[in-house]
């Protein structure tokens, strides 16, 4: 069976938890000899290539007819994706370049012209123009590479999924990470919304990461139950020792995430606060970027809590591993979290974990304390308790390494697999 998968990062080049999620299931269809092709806009050269093959986008060349373009652009415009499709080219400069195809057509059906796009692989702010440029590789990679399956993650790569299932004719697998309801609460940018919403109608099957983006996706999309699925995600599996010790007497609290509204992180701010009047000997982390990361260095401060409070930045690789072997307790308060694989990190190292109820991974963890994100007074309780007292911490971590252990991509790859057979 031969997958063309159309993803946005890799490891090790990564912002957050969609290129593990690519990279584990990638590895795990590979385990049940699945032969996958990995797209993404740009690759950095430090990407591991085992069992699986990368390709890049910037490094496909596209060779298209004037009648295939105009298609493509109708198409892109359709779904709200309104940039350019040439690189370099003003909007009136466009607009006078397409209608120039177009009024040529009859002259030139076969008019043919060549480019190659240079993709930046990045969130920045023409993150719409690259999305419509993926597109329209998409489609070539789509028409040039022989596949059974198109699979797409999360919404910058669903118009290339679109594409490459038109251009190949195959079935189109759409996987939903998070939605924007996730990102931005009610305040939703339509756009993405758009692009959502397309890319799940135009889908054959649409798998969810947790029953809760599930009933998202049927109730906030009117996506037909029938074809959509859910299939948790996983973690590999680390060895249970690394070398690395604490050097403070402190106990040490742990927020791993990016620092926007989606993960809380005022909640973690505000339950810091009420744990350190009870017990000042404390330490909290958060480990991070995003855009509320200013607002919580100054929240603290405001609180008069800063010397208790560490601020990392981005960790990847290793040093996360590292920060979970300082933590004593880590705490995921996520107002929206899809899924969430940190929490099953920080119990491969036996850190007892803290999630709340709004996350996917409440579905499949039992030795975990879950708490409502917005009740900061049971999350402090929470933090209090594991770092007071060393029975319940105990008690949380003693089965946990055991019970993440059954949580294997391979089994995740198995599932998303059936899936393919069923389409196929």
């Amino acid at each position: 069976m031969k997958v063309l998968m159309f993803g946005w990062e890799f490891p090790p080049n990564i912002s957050g938890g969609l290129g593990t999620a690519c990279y584990g299931l990638v590895k795990g269809l590979a385990y049940h000899n699945v032969d996958v092709t990995f797209v993404t806009p740009r690759l950095f050269g430090d990407e591991e290539q085992s069992g699986y093959k990368l390709l890049s986008a910037s490094d496909v060349d596209i060779t298209v007819s004037a009648d295939q373009y105009e298609n493509f652009w109708k198409k892109l415009t359709l779904i709200g994706v309104d940039s350019f499709l040439i690189p370099y080219l003003s909007p009136i400069e466009f607009e006078k370049h397409t209608n120039k195809l177009i009024n040529e057509r009859k002259k030139s059906k076969e008019r043919i012209f060549q480019t190659k796009f240079e993709f930046q692989g990045s969130y920045g702010h023409d993150l719409f123009e690259e999305v419509s440029r993926y597109a329209l590789v998409a489609a070539q990679i789509g028409a040039d590479h022989e596949t059974d399956i198109i699979h797409a993650h999360d919404w910058m790569t669903y118009p290339a999924g679109m594409a490459a299932k038109e251009a190949s004719g195959k079935p189109l697998v759409i996987h939903v990470h998070a939605t924007e309801f996730d990102r931005s609460g009610e305040h939703v940018n339509q756009r993405v919304w758009d692009i959502e919403h397309n890319g799940m109608l135009a889908a054959d099957r649409v798998i969810a990461v947790s029953n809760r983006t599930r009933a998202v996706i049927i109730e906030r999309y009117g996506i037909n139950p029938d074809k959509v699925f859910t299939v948790h995600n996983a973690v590999f599996t680390t060895p249970e020792e690394t070398g690395t010790r604490k050097t403070v007497k402190d106990k040490i609290v742990t927020f791993l995430g990016r620092v926007t509204f989606q993960k809380g992180p005022d909640y973690f701010i505000e339950a810091a606060r009420l744990v350190l009047q009870k017990n000042p000997n404390v330490r909290f982390v958060m480990a991070g970027s995003g855009d509320m990361l200013q607002k919580m260095i100054e929240l603290a401060a405001r609180y008069r809590i800063g010397d208790r409070f560490h601020f990392t930045g981005f960790l990847k690789g290793p040093e996360v591993r590292q920060m979970f072997d300082y933590s004593d307790v880590y705490v995921m308060p996520s107002v929206s979290e899809p899924f969430g694989i940190s929490p099953l990190e920080a119990m491969q190292s036996r850190v007892p974990v803290i999630i709340s109820h709004q996350s996917g991974v409440s579905e499949v963890l039992r030795h975990a304390i879950k708490v409502d994100f917005w009740d900061v007074e049971a999350m402090a309780d929470a933090i209090y308790a594991l770092v007071t007292y060393n029975g319940i911490a105990k008690m949380f971590t003693h089965s946990a390494r055991d019970e993440v252990e059954s949580l294997k991509w391979d089994n995740v790859a198995f599932k998303v697999r059936a899936n393919y057979e069923q389409l196929i």
